[in-house]
């Protein structure tokens, strides 16, 4: 049994039958069995381990208590004390633990949990990992099972290792702000948060791959992710294109894709709307629903090569006719004839579409400071049991149940650690 615990640290039951009446008799969640003990802050580290909690994982967020915690709780708008709304977006269902890691009774109380836990989570520069002793190297003698996973800036290694990284930095460095924007206007950033986010899934599966073959294995590893990583392997067929045959992807009009025409957002008489035609009968729906069926025989429009070569031509004839029509009317004609097509919503639209509320992509929590706070749910679906929502924590809000419970901590324990430092001044 000593055996099957070392290699299933957090598990009741190995894989298998029995895992799965038990998971069956008390609808557990899929990753229950796991504990991930999260050094992180702002938002592309949270972004990712929020998934794991939301489907089980005991995720204990660990926040340096010399700088009040997480630096995202102090983030306006809608921020009191030590809380806001932009905290409560990326660490629903996570405990906290505030730790000085830099004192060393603050570290020996981590290495205690990294022993009843299956992986280390950070997301620090490249450099500090390192530093504060979260590696592998690090902490393999406390549980040789342990995975680390860092999701970094520019990653452990290379000339950047030590340097700064945010989302804004990344998608100008990776080259996304050269092909985002109008092609007369200035190289322009994603609305969202892109790189920090797709970092965050990154960093998710990389850290469940490495689990899993710790357990297989019973000796863990080093997960070194970046978000430049990430921004680079994004660029996709950009890259190819750029590698291989030496061309220079460039800035669209009005969205288009790159090199399928048309497929981009056109402008009818009241608003915007996109449309995509990634099919030669999407294109031959698209003359029929705008009344111009002759497009369709015209040798200069006959293909995907062609429309693409004569582009200037097709959308000169294109555009003046959708201007004809509300968005609305070419919508609903466009999805009768079968042709892609969508609103360019607001968020508030986007919240409020129908398909939203029945993919039950919202979700609601309690919070003491700003009562329900409604946000989005993960989109990660594991099963058939939406995930139980509870509010982001409190700083340090589970130091009892973790030094107590979990660790087993006596009073005198505590109070010795408490004095040396561990928790903070």
């Amino acid at each position: 049994m000593a055996a099957l615990y070392r290699k299933w640290p957090c598990s009741l039951y190995p894989p298998g039958p029995e895992r799965r009446a038990a998971n069956d008799a008390l609808l557990m969640r899929p990753l229950e069995d796991i504990r991930i003990i999260a050094v992180e802050q702002y938002g592309a580290g949270p972004f990712g381990s929020m998934h794991l909690a939301d489907l089980g994982a005991d995720v204990i967020k660990i926040e340096d208590p010399r700088g009040g915690g997480d630096v995202s709780r102090y983030i306006p708008p809608h921020q009191a004390g030590e809380d806001s709304l932009f905290f409560e977006s990326f660490n629903r269902n996570k405990r906290s633990l505030s730790l000085d890691l830099q004192n060393e009774a603050g570290y020996r109380v981590f290495r205690d949990l990294v022993s009843h836990a299956d992986a280390v989570y950070s997301n620090l520069r490249g450099d500090i990992p390192e530093r504060l002793r979260l590696r592998y190297a690090d902490l393999k003698d406390a549980n040789p099972a342990i995975v680390c996973c860092s999701l970094s800036g520019f990653g452990m290694t290379g000339p950047r290792r030590s340097a700064p990284a945010y989302d804004y930095i990344l998608q100008g460095i990776a080259g996304w702000m050269s092909v985002t924007g109008e092609p007369d206007g200035p190289p322009a950033k994603s609305g969202l948060s892109l790189v920090d986010y797709s970092g965050g899934y990154v960093a998710a599966l990389a850290l469940m791959c490495g689990i899993h073959a710790a357990r297989r294995d019973g000796v863990g590893m080093d997960c070194d992710t970046s978000l430049f990583d990430t921004a680079i392997g994004m660029l996709t067929y950009l890259a190819t294109w750029n590698l291989t045959v030496g061309e220079r992807p460039r800035r669209t009009a009005h969205s288009a894709h790159p090199s399928v025409v048309p497929f981009q957002i056109f402008e009818a008489a009241d608003g915007w709307i996109v449309v995509v035609c990634a099919k030669q009968k999407f294109y031959e729906r698209l003359c029929d629903v705008l009344e111009l069926p002759a497009l369709k025989s015209d040798e200069r429009f006959a293909g995907f090569a062609a429309r693409r070569a004569n582009e200037e031509r097709l959308l000169a004839i294109l555009e003046p006719a959708f201007k004809r029509r509300p968005a609305a009317t070419w919508l609903q004609r466009l999805e009768e004839a079968g042709v892609p097509c969508g609103p360019v919503n607001t968020i508030e639209q986007a919240l409020a579409e129908p398909q939203t509320e029945a993919r039950r992509m919202t979700v609601a929590t309690q919070h003491p400071v700003f009562g329900t706070v409604r946000g989005v749910a993960s989109p990660v679906r594991v099963g058939e049991q939406p995930p139980p929502a509870q509010a982001a924590p409190r700083r340090n809000q589970h130091a009892d149940a973790i030094l107590r419970g979990l660790l087993a901590y006596s009073e005198a324990q505590i109070a010795a650690l408490a004095a040396a430092g561990a928790f903070g001044g």
